[in-house]
């Protein structure tokens, strides 16, 4: 039963409000067809009320089945419209983007029918106006009678118990209007049927019961119908829609505006392109830096070295996690503050020397091969060198280096050694002995990083190789000092030097003593030669550094293992002069005072001390390179400072450099593309304002089939996530086509091939943030949508 009492209408006249109260009770049978028929709108009544809710009108009170829908919240409306109610308006307002078995699943689509279940029944009510042959038309393509008929059979098609129909013929003509009226009369047998119409013809010919009305007051009931009002046994199935029904409603509309939704993504996309295309660079940047970095890492090993220097405190903190006022009890400098802070160099600086215990080069020796690929030695071990040419023995020697601590001169090349380890802009930092590698399924760091000009690469720890430059040029000098005729030379054949041997002279057989306790080199160089203590080493090849290895660590000139370091260094450990050189503050040959830092250096030499002056410890790959600096400083780790090994390491400093310079860039470049994404965030905020004003009838419609506000919202916001999507998704596929053009500038350019890079994570990344961006911008006008007066809204042309 559906009941109303106490029907109030308003009347504003002038500046003054009167009331006009009429004491009414109007009750309707379950199955009647009721024409209200009335003058100035006032018929309307019942129909306004149950489409908007008695609560947006000064209406009084209506019954439904014993439940006063004072009681009634916002939801039990909208579940009510969906469920009980079919509305059929005067103007069809049927939503024209949709196909006519789509605006007659409308109504399911909201109240969860399933989409099996929601085409059989339309196919149904289709049926059963006569609609079998329009099924795949749309709205306007349909004549007026057709339309209303869809009208018809979208407000049957949930089964409702009321029919509403507001002025169903009022826009057709007579024949059309006496089918219509004729379909309503045959519906009205198993239902409540409620006409609201201005023509008294259709009231007497086709109603049960005509109620007029008359400024808001009822002049006559044909039938009037008295009933107790029934205990309340209401109950109502909310109506939810989801956001794919969402999005579905959203994409037919959006069909409907080709040209403007393209339009719309292409310039939402622009933003996306942008920021696409920089993250595309850089990476790729990044990318050929990272491959730079990795390639180098094996000619830029982290290199620890014995000589002294000077490290300033708070750095070696930094380094070794330990504050600066720990170490000099100084106070920490504000630099927020008024004042200026005075620094003593004197006290700020530390002048630290690496100690290689044996208990450190362990440590060392022991690092992890999957982290590492090579360690390097380099000792200060003189060899004491003879060559036979033709018949002719001669001192022959390897470098400069060397030979200068033969002349007693052990701090000044102590000094050009730690001059070559710090070295960071040098090509080639001119080292003599190459790394081992921890793995010999790794291959040798020769065979890796030079080419084989002329002979073969070293098998033996006695194998020498000649190392020349890029134009395979080298020193004069160097070739000289190893007894080559250069006089008149402008070149020398591979030939000539391949094979060439030398011997290691012993120190025992090298240097003779004087009756004055000093030692001098022997001057019987056949008989030194022809001595069978010494070691017989020979040139076996000649190498070039590779072209894409862009720093080595070998200078031109002779190039050995550290293994045969470390046989010299076993020969002569316990020879003469070693012993009275340990024995004695003055240097042996020359008998000048040394002091203890040269003293050291020159036993070095000697061979009667086998610590490497400079351990290189070269990483697996760019990547492993924490892992390595990680495992170092694990040995420093509760150590006092004097007794930790401070390592340099070149590569991070660069590294550092070329990352930190790339990520600003990247920043600043990205900060003025995202301006385009906050226009494109505004303009479809604009666009979407404009939808919602385009779409004001659809949401009534929409409304009075039971539609909740958060489905209002829900459409708009799907609207906006489709043009989201879209426009990330047209932004990444044209910045991915802008990299092949790029690509092909920057390898002209540069020489770079693959530069312009776009990941698909960032790809990803980039479609989801124009997607936020874009709903967040569309979701204000849906808020907007969601709260129009449906009744104000189906009024609205």
């Amino acid at each position: 039963m559906l009941e109303l009492r106490n029907i109030r209408k308003t009347y504003h006249v002038g500046d003054t409000e009167t009331r006009a109260l009429d004491d009414m009770s109007v009750a309707f049978r379950e199955r009647d067809f009721v024409a209200i028929l009335g003058k100035s709108g006032s018929g309307k009544t019942t129909f306004l009320n149950i489409i908007g809710g008695l609560d947006r009108y000064d209406s009084g009170e209506l019954i439904i089945k014993g439940k006063k829908t004072s009681d009634f919240k916002e939801d039990d409306w909208d579940a009510y419209r969906n469920s009980a109610i079919g509305f059929v308006f005067q103007s069809y307002n049927l939503i024209s983007h949709l196909s006519i078995v789509a605006n007659v699943e409308l109504g399911m689509t909201l109240s969860g029918v399933p989409a099996e279940e929601r085409q059989k029944r339309a196919l149904q009510v289709l049926d059963q106006v006569d609609l079998t042959d329009h099924l795949n038309k749309r709205p306007n393509q349909l004549s007026g009678g057709q339309m209303q008929r869809v009208a018809i059979a979208r407000a049957l098609v949930n089964n409702p118990e009321i029919l509403l129909c507001d002025e169903p013929t009022g826009a057709l003509d007579t024949v059309t209007s006496m089918q219509i009226m004729d379909l309503i009369k045959e519906l009205a047998k198993n239902r409540l049927v409620i006409v609201v119409t201005h023509n008294p013809e259709i009231a007497e010919k086709y109603a049960l019961r005509v109620i007029r009305f008359q400024d808001g007051k009822i002049i006559s009931d044909t039938h009037p119908h008295e009933e107790r009002p029934k205990p309340d046994s209401f109950s109502l199935k909310k109506t939810s829609m989801s956001f794919l029904t969402a999005l579905k409603l959203s994409f037919n509309n959006l069909r409907t505006k080709k040209g403007r939704t393209a339009l719309t993504v292409i310039a939402s996309s622009i933003g996306i392109i942008g920021i696409a295309v920089i993250l595309s660079l850089s990476t790729g940047f990044k990318t050929q830096i990272d491959h730079f970095q990795g390639n180098t890492m094996a000619e830029f090993p982290i290199i620890m070295t014995q000589s002294s220097a000077e490290i300033d405190a708070a750095n070696v903190a930094t380094m070794q996690n330990l504050m600066k006022e720990k170490l000099l009890g100084t106070t920490t400098a504000d630099a927020n503050s008024d004042e200026v802070y005075l620094s003593d160099p004197a006290k700020t600086t530390i002048v630290h020397t690496n100690v290689f215990t044996d208990a450190y080069m362990n440590y060392v020796n022991k690092i992890d091969p999957t982290i590492c690929s090579n360690v390097g030695y380099t000792r200060i071990v003189g060899m004491n060198m003879l060559r036979d040419v033709n018949g002719t023995v001669t001192p022959v020697s390897l470098n400069s280096v060397l030979a200068s601590m033969s002349s007693g001169q052990g701090a000044t090349a102590a000094s050009t050694m730690t001059s070559m380890a710090n070295v960071t802009s040098m090509s080639s930092i001119g080292l003599s002995s190459y790394p081992k590698e921890l793995k010999e399924s790794d291959g040798s760091y020769l065979s890796k990083n030079y080419d084989l000009l002329a002979g073969v690469y070293p098998q033996s720890a006695t194998d020498l190789v000649l190392v020349v430059d890029s134009k395979n040029t080298i020193d004069l000098n160097a070739l000289k000092d190893l007894g080559f005729k250069t006089e008149g030379l402008t070149s020398i054949k591979f030939t000539d030097i391949v094979g060439t041997e030398f011997k290691i002279i012993c120190n025992d057989d090298y240097y003779v003593q004087t009756k004055f306790g000093s030692y001098l080199p022997n001057n019987d160089y056949h008989a030194m030669y022809a001595s069978d203590k010494g070691i017989t080493v020979k040139i076996v090849g000649i190498v070039r550094q590779k072209q894409d290895v862009k720093v080595g660590i070998l200078g031109s000139g002779i190039a050995y293992s550290d293994e045969l370091s470390q046989m010299v260094v076993d020969s002569d450990a316990s020879s003469a002069i070693v012993k009275a050189q340990k024995a004695s503050s003055n240097n042996v040959i020359t008998m000048q005072p040394m002091d203890k830092e040269t003293k050291a250096s020159f036993l070095s030499y000697l061979g009667g001390d086998a610590t490497p002056f400079m351990v290189m410890v070269y990483p697996r790959n760019f990547a492993d390179k924490t892992a390595v600096i990680s495992y170092l400083d694990a040995y420093n780790n509760g150590k006092a400072i004097k007794d930790q090994v401070v390592y340099t390491d070149l590569a991070g400093t660069v590294t550092k450099l070329t990352g930190g310079i790339m990520d600003a860039i990247t920043s600043v470049l990205i900060a003025f593309a995202a301006i385009s994404l906050i226009v494109s965030l505004i303009m479809i905020s604009i666009i979407t304002y404009t939808s919602v004003l385009e779409r004001t009838k659809e949401i009534g419609v929409l409304r009075s089939l039971g539609a909740r506000k958060k489905d209002i919202t829900r459409v708009f916001d799907a609207e906006t996530f489709i043009l989201g999507v879209s426009s990330g998704a047209l932004g990444i596929a044209i910045a991915w086509l802008l990299t092949i053009p790029i690509n092909a500038i920057l390898l002209h350019l540069t020489g770079l091939s693959g530069v312009a890079n776009l990941q698909i994570l960032q790809a990803v990344l980039l479609i989801a943030i124009s997607t936020v961006l874009t709903v967040l911008g569309g979701h204000i006008p849906a808020l907007m949508a969601s709260k129009m007066d449906p009744v104000e809204a189906l009024r609205t042309e």
